[in-house]
């Protein structure tokens, strides 16, 4: 995401076309921007005129992405020089492409579900059998009789925690 609004990078592409403050090093100074930047503005203000300098936000599918990935190759350029043909605004996520296609192919570059994925919550309690108490093993049984000691001292301990505070909050409040 860029921090610079669109008036500014709009005054920073008109001085570098205008001449008068010299090449992008001298126009990046001027603005307190890397030199890159200014570059990249730009080539794409040439490519795309005022549309190129205004926020945008994309999600690009599979197919496009390996179509840029191609132009890329065949015309052997830069990602930055590939980025502003395309109207690409971060001209690193080519370059994150590229590492996914080489490593997984086609399926790397299709677009994942965004968020966290929906997992059920996993129960610490034993799995409830469906057998009797006969008929469970002495180390099914056992295990189920430690389970349900601990979690009545954990009880146990919460109760009087929640008592020993009472009282004190209760103090605190008479102050």
């Amino acid at each position: 995401m860029s921090k610079h609004s669109a008036q500014f990078k709009r005054a920073v592409v008109e001085d570098y076309l205008s001449g008068k403050y010299g090449g992008s090093g001298a126009v990046a100074h001027r603005h307190g921007v890397d030199h890159g930047t200014v570059r990249i503005w730009v080539a794409a203000w040439r490519a795309h005129g005022e549309a190129a300098l205004q926020k945008k936000y994309s999600r690009y599918d599979g197919q496009f992405k390996l179509k840029v990935l191609q132009f890329m190759h065949t015309k052997a350029l830069s990602c930055p020089e590939t980025a502003a043909i395309f109207d690409i605004r971060n001209p690193s996520v080519i370059s994150v492409w590229k590492r996914r296609y080489d490593s997984g192919g086609m399926q790397a570059l299709e677009p994942r579900p965004r968020g966290r994925s929906v997992e059920q919550p996993k129960s610490s309690a034993p799995p409830v059998s469906s057998k009797s108490d006969e008929a469970r093993t002495k180390e099914e049984l056992l295990k189920e009789l430690n389970y349900l000691r601990m979690e009545n001292a954990y009880l146990k301990k919460l109760d009087a925690l929640i008592r020993s505070e009472s009282p004190t909050a209760q103090r605190k409040k008479r102050k």
